[in-house]
């Protein structure tokens, strides 16, 4: 599938000296790759130009490195854009150690491998993050420091020599509970994304639970040279502030976590304005205890970056129960709009939606509708909003509903019948089907649509690119049990308690699916103090759980592990306030794609698509697929899943990794014509950086796999054209 649009092109070609000209009295360093996202728009583009269309063929291996930490058995992953400053690349392996490489050849010059002093009641949250990036700072003289989370810890490391800054922090760390209140001391919580600099301050989201056990997710500025928190912003709104009225239960903000920004933010750093994305509140598809439109849970918020105090917000869903917070950071843009020269910030959306924002009003730059939505649903006091906000422009880059007409017609004819089976009984056709206990089709997926990885965007003719997967996922709710009112033994407590805590990663039948491993059999492998063990500490997709009464995990491991004598223990119920708020009666069987028992995508393709939009029209300029599907090798142009960003180049290219088939390609920016392309030793789910080293343009890419069922691997490989 190919659509081109040669009009809108000349059109943006016409645009191009305007929007340059604009961007000239204040345009940021586009010729280097210092921070995540290439420079402080967040735009991922270069302005290089030794690597062009014309040579890009001769693309060569310029070096390879290996962290040689990998671990196939538990599918590690790299998914951090590394940065390069002043000739030295700077990145993270897969189980989160630091390096520094000469960024010409690959040497090495030093590694930093975390030490976490585990202490009192928060010894299990160490469990490893992925991470998507580091932070640079310097004070221009002798001070350069890197910060980035390891579990969770802030770590602020010598960028010269890779020792620990012992006077950051304490013994150069900032536990990130910090401010977060009592209630969140023993809760999960991380940071995937790099935080951002503005002056001397670190600003920073986190990751945290997406069940009821989920930390605030609030945002904060830390001293960039003590760790000293400076502000706090509250998400979750507390009395008194703008917002609290919209949770609809006066104690919500006691005790729901989630709105918080784990995709990243981007800063601009002349006005001083943090626009930051933030995610849906905790749980996520159940609301019933956290009634209203939740603010500021799935919004865009405008803040003082020096300060943390609201300039703006808009809210992309209002009650959120489907998972939809936006999944990546925001790109600062300028356009061309109404004939008038405009700094804008962009938003790309997991549903397949572009919003346009003026970066100073927060007016949208195009038509946004609140359109009513269906909001029957079966689940006990659930009130869903009444309409939801529609951009009218663009036009969405994905498909956003699956119907009979949409099934895989690659399929086998049993295939097919038994997939139109299911479909009968699923809930579909609407981007806004409500939740339900037969099934909801969620279409785009729960990962998108867009997602992490993020847009691109060409300063000079105002085009975003966005990849993005188009893979149907099912949203089943499911009766969790409720305490018994009489006796309870470990047996009956530990199912009860398995499907509040794990069965929405690891499903009803404990098989597990995606990046969450099946439970079948667990026991062959551990045993009961090892399974609480792995329950206190997670590890990279699971939270840690250490929260858990002592009790609880023990009736878990009864369960999962099979114990016989354990299951017939009396189980002795203590429900406190903060618990019961906890207690929903639903949880999810899991996050699971919707496929034929071979796995074979139940929808027909593209399941990958690579998109050109014109952000000064908001009209496509082109569209085609991006990946080919291994197990359908005689269909053309499937796409396939994909993780990880682009980065676009002065040069005219677009260089991406990102699918699931293990390549890197380069395709021609303007019109989308595939240029180049090598297979990979391993799936890179990052985003590329581009960056020059005494006179020589290099490219690279993170290959660390392990999403998608592939094989994880150890290496950063750069390219870059081969001397004469």
């Amino acid at each position: 599938m190919r659509i081109s649009n040669t009009k809108a092109l000349c059109g943006v070609l016409l645009a191009v000296a305007v929007i340059t000209a604009c961007n000239n009295s204040s345009k940021p360093d586009y010729g280097g790759w210092g921070m995540a996202g290439g420079n402080s728009t967040g735009n991922k583009y270069s302005s290089l130009t030794q690597i062009d269309t014309d040579n890009v063929k001769n693309l060569q291996v310029a070096w390879t490195y290996h962290t040689g930490d990998a671990d196939t058995a538990a599918s590690s992953q790299i998914q951090c854009n590394s940065i390069v400053v002043n000739g030295v690349l700077y990145g993270t392996s897969p189980q989160l150690s630091l390096f520094a490489l000469d960024a010409a050849t690959g040497q090495q010059k030093w590694v930093y491998k975390p030490v976490i002093h585990i202490e009192g009641s928060r010894a299990g949250h160490f469990g490893m993050n992925n991470n998507r990036g580091v932070t640079y700072w310097t004070d221009g003289k002798d001070d350069e420091r890197i910060l980035y989370v390891t579990g969770q810890y802030l770590q602020a490391v010598d960028a010269r020599t890779g020792k620990l800054i012992e006077n950051f922090g304490k013994q150069g760390k900032v536990d990130l509970h910090v401010g977060l209140g009592d209630n969140a001391a023993d809760l999960y919580v991380t940071a995937t994304s790099p935080g951002n600099i503005y002056k001397d301050l670190y600003l920073t989201g986190t990751r945290v639970s997406e069940s009821m056990d989920a930390a605030p997710g609030y945002v904060r500025a830390f001293d960039v040279r003590t760790g000293e928190m400076k502000w706090i912003f509250h998400t979750i709104p507390q009395p008194g502030e703008a917002g609290y009225e919209t949770w609809g239960n006066k104690d919500a903000w006691k005790l729901t976590g989630g709105v918080n920004n784990w995709m990243g933010m981007t800063i601009d750093q002349k006005r001083g304005i943090a626009y930051i994305p933030l995610g849906s509140a905790s749980m996520d598809f159940y609301g019933a205890k956290r009634p209203g439109n939740d603010l500021y849970a799935d919004c865009l918020v405008a803040l003082d970056a020096a300060t943390g105090k609201v300039l703006w917000h808009f809210q992309y869903v209002h009650h959120d129960t489907w998972d939809r917070d936006p999944s990546s950071a925001p790109v600062l843009v300028t356009v061309k709009h109404d004939g008038q020269m405009v700094d804008a910030v962009a938003q790309t959306t997991k549903q397949g939606f572009v919003y346009l924002f003026d970066r100073v009003t927060g007016k949208s730059l195009f038509p946004i509708k609140e359109t009513p939505v269906d909001t029957v649903t079966e689940l006990k006091d659930e009130k869903l909003s009444p309409t939801q906000p529609i951009p009218q422009l663009p036009k969405p880059y994905v498909r956003q509903s699956f119907l009979e007409k949409d099934i895989n017609p690659y399929l086998t004819d049993s295939a097919k019948d038994d997939i139109r089976k299911q479909l009968a009984t699923y809930h579909t056709g609407h981007l806004f089907t409500p939740q339900s206990k037969e099934g909801t089709i969620i279409f785009p997926g729960f990962d998108g649509g867009a997602e992490w990885g993020g847009p691109s965007v060409d300063p000079n003719t105002g085009l975003l690119y966005v990849n993005a997967s188009e893979m149907a996922w099912i949203l089943k709710m499911y009766d969790v049990k409720q305490a018994a009112t009489g006796a309870e033994n470990y047996g009956q407590a530990g199912v009860r308690l398995f499907q509040q805590n794990c069965m929405s990663c690891h499903g009803a039948d404990r098989k597990g699916g995606g990046n969450y491993p099946s439970l079948i059999n667990i026991g062959q492998k551990l045993n009961e103090a090892s399974f609480i063990d792995f329950i206190n500490n997670g590890r990279r997709m699971m939270p840690a759980f250490h929260h858990l009464p002592q009790q609880e995990k023990e009736a878990i491991a009864s369960y999962v592990l099979n114990l016989p004598e354990e299951k017939k223990k009396p189980y002795v119920q203590h429900m406190s306030a903060k618990e019961e708020f906890r207690n929903v009666p639903y949880s999810i069987s899991g996050y699971n794609r919707f496929a034929t028992k071979d796995g074979l995508p139940a929808i027909a393709p593209p399941w990958g698509t690579l998109s050109a939009i014109d952000l000064n029209t908001g009209q496509y300029v082109w569209r085609d697929t991006l990946g080919q599907d291994e197990k359908f090798k005689n269909v053309k142009n499937t796409g396939t899943e994909n993780y990880g960003g682009s980065a676009i180049t002065k040069g005219g290219l677009l260089f991406i990794a990102a699918t699931k088939d293990g390549m890197f390609r380069a395709f021609n920016k303007n019109t989308g014509k595939l240029l180049w392309q090598v297979k990979l030793p391993n799936a890179g789910f990052a985003t590329p950086s581009v960056y020059e080293v005494n006179g020589k343009e290099y490219v690279v890419i993170a290959c660390g796999g392990g999403k998608l069922n592939t094989k994880s691997g150890d290496s950063y490989i750069a390219f870059a054209l081969q001397a004469k």
